[in-house]
């Protein structure tokens, strides 16, 4: 199975001109972002809120995905009359760098080279950090003429990426939302990232990283890291609701069959990851999370990473994440207390793990309405 082609076509997206100096030293030539907007942008320019997409979504936030046909990853919360209320806000979502659906990553060709047609970079792709995906936004942003963002909001590596925006752009921050999320990975978060590239790598049709030019796709080791991840987004409480020890069929002592429901489930979200989303682009979008270290940065002290910020903050954990659990978000909140900031903090009850900032938590919707509505009424923006 070969990961289909999108048109350049089929997205917005703009090719920024001057390229973009990596982290790592590597100037990519050619720097296109690929992204969907919703709402209107006001004749001020101060109703932007960029939303920035978790490790495997895209830009595709609030409308059918071009592969799947799927609705947008945050319908319910982006929209008219939604806790991010395109009557009032114009909302834009980017793929990171680094991704498969647009945006300059392992699927570009390569800029390297004077070639008239140049090969893809593959695992060539160099290495990307949260820092150079946020510094790929600004430059969508300058060149979109918004000077300063109403607000940065974000779930997951979202967040990591809204903590980085606050951090290194705090003037052009009004709002931040980090939701989900942690100023740092965990060992047992880079542990699991790990097993999912290991079980990409020990793919015979990896081919090394050179499976384009085999036709192939490493699709069991990228549906076992699926697999190995979507496990870590809920909790034991949501896994036990949904399936228990529910069997299949009737065959349901069979040693390899599809025995118990919860593995048909893990199958299911493995084989359609796979019909979406790159093997290479997985690699370097998991690598750029167990860099992140927002302190480090800093000199090893997170507050200073928000020092003399002005930005207002809603700091948003889930009482049933253990894949960035409440204690990292309370982290977050007094480092942001240390450096004086403008921050709130809440943590939504909800039994439904980390994804739960996806899914239908009407207190998370109210929370962020609310503090949504507080600072458009303090910025001055009309209702």
């Amino acid at each position: 199975m070969n990961l289909p082609d999108v048109p350049e076509s089929a997205h917005q997206h703009v090719d920024l001109p001057g390229g973009l100096t990596l982290d790592c030293g590597v100037t990519l030539r050619r720097l296109v972002v690929a992204y969907r907007t919703y709402g209107a942008l006001n004749a001020e320019r101060s109703n932007a809120i960029l939303i920035c997409h978790a490790l495997t979504g895209d830009q595709y936030v609030a409308d059918k995905h071009p592969v799947t046909g799927r609705d947008g990853w945050w319908e319910m919360v982006v929209g008219p009359g939604k806790p991010i209320d395109t009557n009032r806000f114009f909302v834009i979502c980017t793929n990171v760098l680094g991704g498969c659906m647009g945006s300059t990553g392992p699927r570009s060709p390569r800029d390297d080279t004077d070639s008239a047609d140049p090969p893809r970079w593959g695992v060539d792709f160099p290495t990307v950090t949260i820092r150079d995906m946020v510094r790929a936004q600004k430059k969508l942003m300058d060149h979109m003429g918004i000077a300063r963002l109403f607000a940065v909001i974000g779930g997951s590596m979202g967040g990591m990426q809204v903590l980085e925006w606050a951090s290194t752009y705090p003037q052009a921050v009004f709002a931040a939302v980090p939701i989900a999320c942690a100023a740092h990975h965990s060992a047992q978060n880079i542990a699991f990232n790990e097993v999912g590239r290991q079980a990409i790598f020990a793919d015979p049709h990896w081919h090394g990283g050179r499976y384009w030019e085999h036709g192939e796709v490493p699709e069991r080791g990228l549906a076992v890291a699926r697999m190995v991840a979507h496990i870590t987004y809920l909790s034991e409480q949501a896994l036990t609701r949904k399936f228990g020890r529910r069997v299949r069929g009737a065959q349901a002592l069979a040693p390899f069959g599809d025995m118990f429901e919860v593995e048909s489930y893990l199958r299911h979200q493995g084989s359609s990851f796979v019909r979406r989303f790159d093997a290479a682009s997985y690699l370097t979008i998991t690598r750029a999370t167990d860099y992140f270290d927002l302190a480090e940065e800093h000199g090893g002290t997170l507050a200073a990473a928000f020092a003399r910020t002005r930005t207002r903050f809603c700091v948003i954990s889930f009482s049933s994440d253990w894949l960035y659990p409440t204690s990292e978000s309370r982290t977050i909140a007094r480092a942001l207390n240390a450096a004086a900031a403008n921050v709130s903090f809440v943590e939504i009850a909800s039994d439904k793990g980390h994804d739960a900032f996806l899914l239908d938590e009407p207190d998370f919707h109210r929370a962020l309405a609310g503090f949504l509505r507080g600072c458009a009424e303090h910025a001055g923006l009309p209702p």
